[in-house]
């Protein structure tokens, strides 16, 4: 007798065996600088809250606020009945904040690369793509029937070619890319992208999730960073992230707005953001331009946690950015790490194939603006004790 789904234990099977399985550990309250996971109070070192905003008393305001003024839950998608004017308001705060001409929100991150990306290039054209590009965009590239194209991660010499040969065949070409790459911690050339694309007339779509409230001056992106903010034709992120809530982003011009709420799938055919998700998206934006200081702080805290790591003997790769890697090579060692260091208070969790190469696993930590001084040597001791005892340093 066939069994149907007996597939799925063998292969989870064999995932425990080789150390890619993923074993959920449970949040106990708000994701802070410190909290209590499966019920031990540990320093929080693998949130992508990077400033803290999650639990920023204005947002926490801003979402009670809608919840009495607007209720529970929006109702709808938002081209029925589910566009509220919470969702308008959050829109232009972030093309203000973002310096493009207009902004859509989606429901995820995720739904914004598998729904516009599709959108932009079909049958005949062509997508071009860093390697090491986030799954979102991969699947959103194989959701299309364009021809693709990758080039070596952060290649610009490669990137070149690869648009000189399209440039002779396709009247439609999309670059796309990360902006900073969420394994590595690394930036990508965005400016020099920008300027490629340009010479062939190619559209740009950057996957800026890590960068928004992150990179740029006062966190506002890569655009920013490299000067180029509203020249990318695409600027994606999520609200997941820095800002602290929840949410897709596109800025860009008004017509690719005009576009993607008419075309993409993912965003009219999913409910929109309840009121207090919303209220607590704008008020995100108001707080970055408001309060410089949290960015200030995360970077503080990135450059001295990164050093200390590294004179401790770790190898943190390529790092640009508050995502600091502790490569440790093989996923069981990894795994190794990341309970010792549980044991001794701090919460980094280890990042094995298929998410990273099989001889590159590591612990990624994510730095928070809200970590003092004192939590960050508590940290580093955690990560030395383990990792001596390991003889990983």
């Amino acid at each position: 007798m066939r069994d149907p789904s007996g597939f799925m234990r063998t292969e989870y099977e064999d995932l425990v065996e080789k150390g890619f399985d993923w074993k959920l550990r449970v949040l106990e309250g708000p994701s802070a600088p410190r909290c209590k996971v499966d019920g031990k109070d540990v320093i929080m070192l693998c949130s992508n809250n990077y400033l803290n905003l999650s639990n920023h008393p204005r947002l926490k305001e801003a979402a009670k606020r809608a919840i009495d003024t607007h209720g529970a839950g929006s109702g709808s998608v938002r081209p029925i009945a589910g566009n509220l004017d919470l969702h308008i308001e959050a829109e232009k705060a972030v093309a203000r904040f973002k310096g493009t001409e207009s902004a859509l929100i989606y429901q995820t991150g995720f739904a914004a690369n598998a729904g516009l990306i599709p959108q932009l290039a079909g049958k005949g054209d062509i997508i071009i793509s860093d390697q090491l590009n986030h799954g979102s965009i991969i699947d959103g590239v194989r959701l299309t029937k364009a021809d693709r194209a990758i080039f070596a991660h952060r290649d610009m010499g490669e990137l070149e070619k690869v648009l000189a040969d399209a440039d002779k065949k396709y009247e439609k070409i999309l670059v796309v890319t990360d902006g900073v790459f969420s394994m590595d911690g690394d930036i990508q050339h965005m400016g020099e992208i920008q300027k490629l694309a340009d010479e062939v007339g190619a559209m740009t779509f950057v996957d800026d999730a890590h960068g928004e409230g992150v990179i740029g001056p006062d966190g506002r992106g890569i655009g920013a960073h490299f000067g180029i903010a509203g020249k990318i034709d695409v600027e994606m992120g999520t609200f997941s992230k820095a800002y602290g809530v929840v949410g897709g982003l596109v800025a860009g011009s008004q017509d690719l707005v005009n576009y993607g709420l008419n075309k993409s799938r993912t965003w009219l055919l999913s409910g929109s953001h309840p009121p207090a998700v919303a209220a607590a998206q704008l008020e995100a934006i108001k707080v970055l331009e408001e309060e410089p200081e949290h960015v200030k702080n995360l970077w503080d805290n990135t450059k001295y946690f990164k050093n200390e790591l590294i004179s401790m003997g770790y190898n943190c790769g390529n790092s640009e950015t508050p995502i600091t890697p502790v490569i440790v090579g093989e996923s069981h060692k990894a795994k190794a790490l990341s309970d010792r260091t549980f044991e001794l208070g701090v919460f980094a969790l280890p990042i094995v194939f298929p998410m990273v190469a099989r001889d590159a696993a590591r612990i990624r930590t994510m730095m928070n603006a809200g970590l003092t001084r004192e939590d960050l040597d508590e940290a580093l001791g955690a990560f030395e004790k383990a990792g001596k005892e390991l003889e990983i340093i």
